[in-house]
């Protein structure tokens, strides 16, 4: 495991840890394991092969993996959606549920929730000290960048930035990014485009995708964007050229069905998460860049579907923007 959450991960061992914590929702129906269970004759080694925070729509639990178990779960309550979590070095986890974004502590303490006024959805967030974050707010016509402070619940600064597509709260954005530059990058999931923003929401960069769910600025300076429509991955340079694409046909016995996000790994590997049409398919793949597949994990015993994993034995401070690719 990385050395940055090697401690935060710890807390989550702590055999004081209630099973239920005061403000978790129980799943009705509870999760049931698939039909298919686990595969453990696919590459890779199965639920040991990364130690990660795992979400996904469909199923609104919250999984943490260490050594190849679920050691820790926080039920998040049935209906609506998962689409976005960090761990912090501090062992707190932000996520988004559509309808409201909460923080919680390992031991299952609410410290502060958001819940989303009527009309508008909340599918995005990113930690960008440990007390900030930031919030998107999908709203008819107006979709707002909110910078909350978690710890004081105070909205620190509110501002409204352009939308394309469908004008509706739930089409709109799927993901939105701080950079390492301070820009910003923003899934137009209904608008079919890729758009970077600076601070003041000038575009300065556009790409055209079919469905984009998530993009990523890269180390590198690339830009990694995963294609619901598509199921693909495409990773670009500034000027627009197409360095390296990932396609479902690629992955033949391996293919994905329902992607959503994507991870950029520290060595290079690109890991592509998947909903796995109701534990028909696997819920991640990873691939090297020359695409070989050293990992698939269908596992349908431990897991639900998979909209976003943070890799937790990999670099990068989370709360600092653009550190983690993902």
């Amino acid at each position: 495991m990385s050395y940055i959450l090697e401690k935060a991960v710890e807390k989550f061992l702590d055999p004081s840890i209630p099973e239920w914590g005061p403000y978790e929702e129980e799943l009705d129906p509870p999760m049931r394991p698939a039909e298919k269970g686990c595969d453990p004759a696919l590459p890779g080694n199965g639920l040991a092969e990364h130690d990660m925070l795992y979400i996904g729509e469909g199923l609104n639990r919250i999984f943490l993996v260490k050594d190849g178990k679920v050691v820790w779960k926080y039920d998040a309550g049935s209906g609506n959606e998962l689409d976005d979590i960090w761990l912090l070095t501090n062992g707190d986890i932000v996520f988004s549920r559509m309808y409201w974004a909460a923080r919680i502590t390992p031991d299952k303490k609410q410290i502060w929730r958001m819940d989303a006024p009527e009309g508008t959805e909340i599918h995005t967030l990113q930690p960008i000290d440990l007390d900030r974050v930031a919030v998107v707010l999908n709203k008819e016509y107006e979709p707002h960048l909110l910078i909350v402070n978690t710890t004081t619940g105070v909205t620190e600064s509110d501002r409204i930035f352009p939308y394309w597509g469908d004008p509706g709260s739930h089409g709109q954005n799927r993901r939105f990014r701080i950079t390492d530059k301070g820009t910003y990058l923003v899934s137009y999931l209904s608008g079919r485009r890729v758009v970077e923003f600076d601070k003041d929401f000038n575009e300065i960069w556009s790409y055209d995708v079919r469905q984009p769910w998530a993009a990523i600025r890269l180390k590198n300076g690339n830009t990694l964007i995963s294609d619901e429509a598509d199921e693909s991955i495409v990773e670009l340079t500034s000027d627009k050229q197409i360095v390296w694409k990932l396609t479902q046909e690629e992955l033949g016995e391996y293919r994905l069905e329902g992607t959503q996000s994507c991870v950029r790994l520290e060595n290079g590997n690109t890991i592509l998460c998947a909903r796995g049409n109701g534990g028909k398919t696997a819920q991640l793949v990873e691939v090297t860049p020359d695409k070989k597949v050293v990992w698939v994990l269908k596992d349908w015993k431990n897991l639900g579907p998979a909209s976003a994993i943070q890799v937790l034995n990999d670099g990068g401070i989370p709360e600092n923007p653009g550190e983690c690719q993902r």
